[in-house]
């Protein structure tokens, strides 16, 4: 299974094995490609734990005693936050929205700045929404190239039949889009009531998926994002913030387990 890079244990820590371009990234919250032209120009210094220097280059892996310099400023890691939150129907994922309330309205005053959510759900969706302050962690959920799994459990207006699992579980055309859906986890739950694990982001996928198959959604709600699932003791409108193994796993983009 993949994995998304694991977040710092400690302000200012080297991950064994980081490379210097995302560490440098991570550190100064510039692009990958901003982040090579600094290190192609020399702007960038590597010191093994001996203080000798050493080549920078973006692929070189680091080691942890290893201190990075940018113009003669050590660059660290700063702490960035993770947090899961049960969305309750009505809120909105954007971080403002003069018409509706935000996820981050449901936080204290002092615990919103520099959050953001990674992935969004519609307006009348509930469950898990992940908020950080990381975009390069929230970049590889969100990026379609990483094709990260959301289990969804998907009530339905008419009863699920054998023929609609099948073709959920074998990917269906959507309408206005000709590329078929990637293929889907289907658990049957009861005849109203189905799990849905996808690994694309497509507009209203889980809504258009059901109507191409002639069935409708009525209700929707996020179990898990990768391996991160929904802590079953909040409810909705409430949050928490990641334990270290949900951090490391940065939501991991297989099917969760």
């Amino acid at each position: 299974m993949k994995q998304c890079p694991p977040t710092p244990d400690d302000e200012g820590a080297i991950l064994p094995a980081m490379r210097l371009d995302y560490f440098v990234a991570h550190a100064t919250g510039l692009t990958r490609k901003q982040v090579k032209i600094l290190i192609r120009s020399g702007a960038i210094q590597v010191f093994d734990g001996a203080g000798g220097e050493v080549p920078a280059k973006p692929e070189r892996r680091l080691e942890t005693d290893m201190r990075v310099v940018w113009e003669g400023r050590p660059l660290r890691l700063e702490g960035h936050r993770y947090l899961m939150l049960h969305k309750p129907v009505g809120v909105v994922c954007s971080t403002d929205d003069p018409g509706h309330r935000t996820v981050l309205d449901l936080l204290p005053g002092d615990q919103r700045a520099g959050l953001h959510a990674a992935g969004r759900l519609d307006l009348d969706t509930t469950g898990l929404v992940l908020l950080t302050s990381d975009g390069h962690w929230s970049h590889r959920i969100t990026s379609p190239q990483h094709h990260c799994a959301k289990r969804y459990r998907v009530t339905t207006a008419e009863p699920v039949t054998r023929t609609q699992v099948d073709a959920l579980s074998a990917g269906v055309v959507l309408r206005d889009d000709p590329r078929p859906t990637r293929e889907a986890q289907v658990e049957v739950v009861d005849a109203l009531c189905l799990r849905l694990t996808i690994s694309e982001g497509r507009y209203h996928q889980v809504k258009r998926m059901l109507a191409a198959v002639g069935n409708r959604v009525v209700a929707l709600h996020r179990e898990a994002v990768g391996d991160v699932v929904l802590d079953p003791a909040l409810a909705p409108g409430e949050w928490r913030p990641l334990t270290d193994a949900e951090q490391r796993s940065g939501a991991g983009l297989g099917f969760p387990r």
